[in-house]
């Protein structure tokens, strides 16, 4: 049960969406520049990596901005593609509005709206609008395609392909909202799986031989809830936070 914004609140976190991706880019872009200084190929290739870190998902069509934390684990079989899971969790709250509900749902909805109208019960003026926290898990597994062409930074591209699990818990505030969410998730909550797809990449500053600072982007098209919501739309997962990397050298044992 994602929920739906107003037209001013979706539009303030689209804006706030762009500026956190132009962020994001400045912060590759200053990389690259740091990189071009270090020019030289990377000689010292560990084999396994282990990530951990900070993330933050963002999903501004439905003005949806969850925080929380994500682990990676990797394989390097050769020095210009590795293997990994991938997994994070992350949570928020929102608002429901009728606004991006399927028409259909938005008409029964008016309905018990208007019957509590009819009764007395709340002013023609009442608008819904239920409180919602949710939970986003999120799992992948796939291939990474790193670029080692310089001494400190390693620049990388995925193919970001998975499921996420949602979910949501409604926290209704007065009679007409409870009654709607009862009806909408009978047992308190609501939880779905849908997959995803789209394209990730991102950074690494390597600090030592077997720690390094990465920062990372995934933009990803999903549409969790389908029974309730209309539309599916696209969700950024930001993260940074420390690589560890350990095991032989396979740049040493020519695996190239």
């Amino acid at each position: 049960m994602c929920c739906v914004l107003s037209s001013n609140a979706n539009s303030f976190a689209e804006r706030k969406f762009l500026h956190s991706a132009k962020y994001f880019f400045l912060l590759l872009l200053l990389a690259g520049m740091f990189a071009t200084s270090l020019f030289a190929e990377q000689t010292d290739i560990s084999h396994y990596d282990i990530y951990t870190g900070f993330t933050d998902l963002n999903s501004p069509a439905l003005g949806l901005n969850q925080m929380g934390f994500h682990t990676q684990a990797g394989w390097n079989p050769r020095t210009w593609y590795s293997l990994g899971v991938d997994y994070s969790v992350a949570s928020g709250s929102e608002v429901l509005k009728p606004d991006l509900l399927p028409a259909a749902l938005q008409q029964q909805l008016g309905g018990v709206v208007l019957g509590f109208i009819q009764a007395g019960v709340i002013p023609p003026t009442y608008q819904l609008a239920i409180p919602i926290h949710v939970m986003t898990q999120s799992f992948a597994i796939g291939p990474q395609f790193p670029y080692r062409h310089f001494q400190n930074v390693t620049l990388f591209l995925r193919p970001s392909v998975g499921a996420f699990r949602l979910a949501a818990t409604p926290h209704p505030t007065d009679l007409v909202s409870t009654t709607i969410a009862g009806a909408l998730a009978p047992s308190g909550h609501k939880v779905d799986w849908t997959g995803f797809y789209g394209v990730g990449g991102g950074d690494e500053i390597r600090l030592t031989r077997y720690i390094g600072l990465r920062t990372q982007m995934d933009l990803v098209y999903n549409h969790p809830f389908n029974d309730i919501l209309a539309h599916g739309f696209w969700t950024m997962r930001y993260s940074g936070g420390l690589m560890f990397h350990f095991g032989s050298n396979i740049a040493a044992s020519g695996k190239h």
